[in-house]
């Protein structure tokens, strides 16, 4: 079932008087998940994976350590205490969430049935009021001591409001997916019971960790009713007002009103579910209110707080921001679950301004920042993401505090989603993957053929498939990589900043326009069989760091196409802090389809040890494979001679 179909039909079956409401949201639209098929490729594969290796190896995991159990004990259909972490729940949402997706793009009558067993679970686990929190339920007498000694009594801490909002994600993912309304209903069960307790006559209180603005933004979206997006904005705008309450601080983002914030601080991944949550509200509130303090906080992170790879989140004390142009290598935490927010709140950002600079952020993100956490064959995960190791540093089979592969699982079959967006005659194609897409304009039905092997080669084909001769505009983003431009600021360069070769013909005549806002915007009339080729050169780039990231400082690191490079010891066999790569050797690279499941290698003479150098040739492979061999030391960032 489509996004609009889902939408439809519970408008229908509620009040008239929401839809004026309903006439806000993005000016740009994603085109839903369920309307986009990928065609195997680079992230065909990844797909795939995670639809029969991960996800059924996470609900196993969920099982085994009792985080599905929880709900039936919280059911009275199974002694024993509560076990696991207070915020385990959410695990279960995610899972759950990431399997919906998958439903929606092939159908698994196992799977499904699986769904149907688990969430019957979940129900039952549900108070009378809708109160969902197995950590209190399943002894209320006895709960954990960090979730307090009544409901909503340590919000602070306790992830109540936490796990909830990745319900509510859950419930519009499978609702959207299956058409059943089974979690749907559960979710705005709790949901109403939270607009009866919090708000201006209620609770002043908010969230520790904030992702239940996201949730009731969904179901907003997803039913019609006003009142969920009016509690997001009510949590929202709690913070870092103090009323009636002591502030929990920078670490939560609740030193400063959300409108008067201009620095990322505290917890990376709390803050960014917050700025997801802003655009969110902005978008469906029509509020432009939010729209400054966005932007200010966007370019706190992408001119002074993005590794290199596209993470975030510096500290490992308390998985935080750090100051500006902190960005340590060893040390950098970058946590999976950060990379995951920060690709979330950029395509919101896309969505808001229509400007391709967030979407190469969010590829950034994608190939380099979010996919180290979880192995080639699905298996395996990484929590934070180094970006060099001496060495010893593996993926785990899975974590106690167990977000991040949960978080995998959901991120990963709802990138189709990333992929195409409308506004008004215009078609958006955001990244460049091999896919069908089926796209309303209006009354026109579009469809759009991608053929690509990209990230390896930059050839594009896009086929538009029209029943009649249709005008609107096909906005085709060009990677700001192609550009000369790394990241959208001046906290990344190339070395050499001349632009990649660019080409984009139509029906084989070269295109004569400009760039707007990153895109090709081919501005026509389509007629059936018409045909848009783009080509982009992949030279082998050198990036140096903003001469303030102190940690790069005589450091230089590899880049081609979106893709960031790294020496691993395996490959090299020498210690990397030993290696060097000298400024004059030359770059080339070479496909490897035996290697690290198919990938492109980059090939250059360096040197080994200090003083008398002797020469030696590096093999540096994509930071996204790293760790997938024999242990050894590896590193981004390589010495500059």
């Amino acid at each position: 079932m489509s996004w609009l179909l889902a939408f439809v039909l519970l408008t229908l079956a509620g009040s008239g008087e929401e839809e004026p409401f309903m006439r806000a949201d993005y000016p740009i639209r994603p085109v839903p998940f369920s309307q986009v098929q990928v065609k195997g490729g680079f992230w065909g594969k990844r797909l795939e994976i995670n639809r029969t290796v991960t996800i059924p190896l996470a609900f196993r995991h969920c099982q085994e350590t009792g985080r599905i159990d929880n709900f039936v004990k919280a059911a009275g259909q199974m002694p024993g205490p509560f076990r696991g972490l207070h915020f385990d729940d959410s695990d279960v949402y995610k899972v759950i969430e990431g399997a919906s997706y998958s439903l929606a793009v092939q159908r698994d009558e196992k799977l499904e049935r699986y769904l149907d067993e688990l969430i019957a679970k979940i129900a039952a686990a549900q108070e009378a009021d809708g109160y969902l929190y197995t950590a209190r339920t399943v002894d209320p007498e006895n709960p954990p001591e960090v979730a307090g000694p009544t409901r909503w009594s340590n919000l602070k801490d306790s992830h109540e409001l936490y796990n909830v909002g990745h319900l509510y994600e859950a419930a519009a993912a499978h609702f959207q997916a299956t058409g059943k309304r089974t979690l749907l209903d559960v979710a705005l069960k709790n949901a109403d019971l939270l607009v009866r307790t919090f708000g201006p006559r209620g609770r002043h209180q908010v969230p520790g960790h904030q992702e239940v603005e996201i949730g009731l933004a969904k179901l907003c979206r997803v039913t019609g009713e006003r009142k969920y997006l009016e509690l997001a904005k009510f949590f929202l705008e709690q913070r870092g007002r103090g009323e009636g309450r002591a502030l929990y601080g920078t670490y939560y983002q609740d030193h400063l009103p959300v409108l008067q914030q201009y620095q990322a601080v505290g917890h990376a991944v709390r803050a960014q579910y917050m700025y997801a949550g802003m655009a969110d509200v902005a978008a469906l509130s029509g509020d432009s209110a939010y729209l400054p303090p966005l932007e200010r906080l966007w370019e706190n992170v992408v001119g002074k707080k993005l590794s290199m790879t596209g993470g975030v989140g510096a500290r490992r004390h308390g998985e935080s921001f750090g100051d500006d142009y902190e960005l340590p290598n060893k040390e950098a935490y970058n946590e999976t679950c950060a990379a995951i927010a920060n690709a979330l709140w950029n395509h919101r950002m896309f969505l808001l301004h229509g400007d391709a600079k967030y979407i190469d952020v969010l590829e950034r993100v994608l190939y380099n920042g979010f996919l180290p956490g979880v192995s080639l064959g699905g298996d395996l995960f990484f929590y934070p993401n180094p970006v060099a190791s001496d060495g010893g540093y593996r993926r785990s089979l899975w974590f106690e505090c167990a977000c991040c592969p949960s978080n995998v699982t959901r991120f990963l079959p709802s990138i189709p989603g990333f992929v195409y967006a409308t506004r008004g005659r215009s078609l958006y194609v955001n990244l460049l993957l091999p896919s069908v897409a089926r796209v309303e304009l209006g009354q026109d039905l579009v469809t759009i053929e991608q053929d690509t092997d990209y990230p390896w080669q930059g050839d594009l084909t896009l086929k538009v498939g029209v029943q009649k001769e249709t005008h609107f505009a096909l906005q085709v983003r060009v990677p700001g990589w192609a550009r000369s431009k790394p990241v959208p600021s001046d906290l990344y360069r190339y070395l050499e900043e001349r632009p990649a070769g660019l080409s984009l013909k139509v029906n084989g005549q070269p295109w004569v326009g400009e760039l707007r806002q990153g895109f090709a915007v081919i501005d026509r009339t389509w007629a059936p069989g018409d045909v848009v080729e783009l080509h982009i050169a992949m030279p082998v780039r050198r990036v140096l760091a903003h001469p303030q990231v102190r940690a790069d400082v005589g450091l230089v690191a590899i880049e081609r196409g979106p893709v960031v490079y790294c020496l691993e010891e395996v490959d090299n066999g020498a210690k990397v802090s030993s290696l060097a790569l000298p400024d004059d050797a030359e770059l080339t690279s070479q496909f490897r389809p035996e290697l690290l499941g198919e990938v492109v290698v980059v090939r250059a003479r360096g040197l080994v040890g200090e003083g008398k150098a002797r020469e030696v040739m590096l093999t540096a492979i994509p930071y996204f494979a790293w760790a997938n061999r024999a242990d050894g030391s590896m590193s981004v960032w390589i010495r500059r001679k």
